[in-house]
């Protein structure tokens, strides 16, 4: 799907088991910049290599012109297909310094950070080139889309990044932007509204380009941040309220929040109790929103 003149979007559908015949159906979103070479920001699941390859070929290109591929962070829905593509095309790879380790040892990564079908999702582990920091510049060759400006956006993860292509008013968020009413998953609650409002404050934004939703145009992409932010602040306030004045269970307070959030019972893992205990490191902080 063409979203600006240089940038085009690829919804990758996947599925992660979290139960004996169950699964959770799930989607993500990379993205193409083509200019006399492509860069690809993300790569969705193991095995998405092919529809990024068919994307390619659609519009007349090669996958072969793949000369750099920019990972938002290291979740294997981000990774998945990057060792694959960088075999294929002898990419180079770029991402934050904070998620290196990650990347390149998806062992270490499982053990930190279980995820139900990992070995599924990732495709293995693979080499950064380049380490990214907060206000780096990309410049892809001779692209409409112009240079990108690296954000660092923590709160999702340590090192995600966020992506602004400013000549097109592109902004790619990764998974800094929550989609309200969706699964939440975060490590640190405050960083999180911190990194959404700063990119809240960029006034020339066009188009929102997040991972897990539609691209979001003109002033549909704030008031999506908008909606985020009031999102963690719910989340915020129903994990207090399930924890009270003692410290629950991770799982249980996770039954309990995620009752009182409306979400499925079967959605509670220790994924999701991770990213809702992360908000008791600021119980004392009753309104997200105004105290960061």
């Amino acid at each position: 799907m063409k979203v600006t003149p240089s940038i085009h979007a690829i919804r990758h559908s996947f599925r992660i088991p979290i139960g004996p015949g169950m699964n959770l159906d799930r989607f993500v979103y990379s993205y193409l910049v083509y200019g006399n070479t492509i860069t690809l920001i993300d790569t969705g699941v193991a095995g998405c290599e092919k529809e990024i390859f068919e994307s390619i070929r659609s519009t007349g290109r090669d996958p072969s012109e793949i000369a750099l591929i920019v990972l938002t962070h290291s979740h294997p829905d981000h990774i998945g297909a990057a060792r694959a593509i960088r075999q294929m095309t002898g990419c180079s790879i770029a991402a934050h310094t904070a998620e290196r380790s990650w990347i390149e040892d998806i062992g270490l990564q499982n053990r930190d950070r279980p995820v139900p079908g990992f070995a599924t999702l990732v495709g293995g582990p693979v080499q950064v080139d380049h380490e990214l920091v907060d206000g780096d510049t990309i410049e892809p060759d001779e692209t409409r889309a112009g240079e990108m400006l690296v954000f660092h956006t923590p709160g999702h993860s340590k090192g995600s990044v966020s992506l602004f292509l400013h000549r097109e008013g592109a902004l790619v968020s990764g998974d800094a932007v929550p989609v309200a009413g969706d699964l939440p998953v975060y490590d640190d609650a405050a960083a999180s509204v911190k990194s959404i409002k700063r990119l809240r404050g960029i006034s020339s934004i066009r188009v929102l380009l997040s991972s897990w939703d539609e691209p979001r145009a003109g002033d549909a992409a704030y008031r999506q941040m908008d909606s985020a932010l009031e999102y963690l602040q719910k989340i915020h306030e129903a994990v207090l309220a399930s924890a009270g004045d003692g410290s629950p269970d991770p799982i249980v307070l996770a039954q309990r929040t995620a009752a009182a959030l409306g979400l499925p019972p079967r959605v509670v893992n220790p994924l999701l109790a991770r990213t809702f205990a992360a908000n008791l490191k600021v119980r004392n902080k009753k309104n997200l929103l105004a105290d960061f």
